[in-house]
């Protein structure tokens, strides 16, 4: 796809990378958590060659996400801080929802992907502190922190999974914003509906 020269870049080749390879070992750990998490899904473990493999693979690649979201996190978290037009988005979005009415000006993110941001980095966490005291290969905690850890795992991971539901559901809802991510670059005439005080502070406009 070739860009216009016009177009704003939003994300850096680096920054869709990290997003991506994020995005693939969320789908690897939601795949083989949810064969480990009730029998009916036993056969997904196929996928990964089999349930031992599966055992194998899935806390190795619970690693590396983490690895990766802390780098992402480093890079976006100041941009994430909440503000006071973020809450007033928030404020406004059923009637975005409702009728599609304006709504406040945003910055490069708006509320709504701010605490989406934020809820993700905790889920993670919450999963890699009770996956690392779950990971019997190398941890033996006593059986109490163990099944607590194991529910907060099966919890964490089960409000993880909806909340990417929602992101995907917002890019493919929202025309243009998927393209940012597979490309870098947005018009802008996108950047100043959805982001206008991103779209100010990068073309030098006037609010």
């Amino acid at each position: 796809m070739t860009g216009n020269p016009n177009d704003l870049q939003r994300f850096t080749a680096w920054e869709r990378g990290n997003h991506w390879l994020v995005a693939i070992c969320f789908i690897l750990l939601a795949l083989s958590g949810l064969a480990l998490f009730h029998p009916a899904l036993w056969p997904l473990t196929q996928l990964f060659g089999g349930g031992v493999w599966l055992r194998i693979l899935h806390p190795f690649v619970g690693i590396l996400i983490a690895v990766l979201f802390v780098s992402m996190f480093a890079r976006f978290r100041t941009l994430n801080l909440m503000s006071g037009s973020d809450w007033e988005w928030l404020k406004h979005v059923p009637e975005m929802v409702g009728s599609g009415g304006p709504m406040p000006p945003q910055g490069k993110f708006n509320g709504g992907q701010k605490l989406l941001f934020w809820a993700l980095g905790i889920c993670l966490l919450l999963l890699l502190l009770s996956g690392l005291v779950m990971w019997r290969a190398y941890f033996h905690p006593p059986a109490a922190l163990a099944r607590i850890a194991s529910l907060t795992h099966a919890a964490s991971g089960a409000v993880m999974i909806g909340l990417i539901i929602v992101h995907i559901y917002a890019a493919i809802w929202t025309p243009g914003a998927l393209r940012a991510m597979l490309y870098g670059t947005v018009s802008r005439a996108w950047a100043k509906h959805h982001h206008e005080l991103w779209f100010n502070q990068m073309t030098g406009s006037r609010p």
